[in-house]
């Protein structure tokens, strides 16, 4: 069954499907094992999932929980490339197509393209 509204504890879900993606990917895994570890059940990774639902529920629904600046991580992360947040997007969308219903999907895809773009742009990638 896909989500047709999108609310905090279904955001938290697609966070947790998607960094499980992540971390089985051969291009974009090692930046987050780097950081967070290879284990999502330690503290620094349910840290991450927490902070990534606020922010996605502050993009997607409004809501006001998060207040981070979330380029700012990205800047002096070595490596990152135009292919990084390609492979990134691509995994992202295949989540969000897999959870939730056309309307809602394209809501979380279009802003995910959008802050992607963004942060290329910043980082000059």
């Amino acid at each position: 069954m896909q989500y047709q509204t999108i609310t905090k504890k279904n955001i938290r879900v697609m966070a947790d499907r998607f960094y499980s993606s992540v971390l089985k990917d051969d291009l974009i895994a090692d930046f987050f094992i780097e950081r967070l570890g290879d284990e999502m059940i330690s503290d620094e990774w349910q840290d991450h999932l927490n902070l990534l639902t606020d922010f996605w529920a502050s993009v997607t629904i409004g809501d006001s929980k998060y207040n981070g600046t979330p380029l700012t991580p990205h800047i002096d992360m070595p490596g990152l490339s135009k292919e990084s947040f390609q492979r990134w997007l691509e995994l992202f969308s295949k989540t969000i197509d897999r959870l939730y219903e056309k309307e809602a999907a394209d809501i979380f895809k279009s802003k995910g393209e959008m802050i992607a773009n963004n942060f290329m742009k910043q980082l000059k990638l």
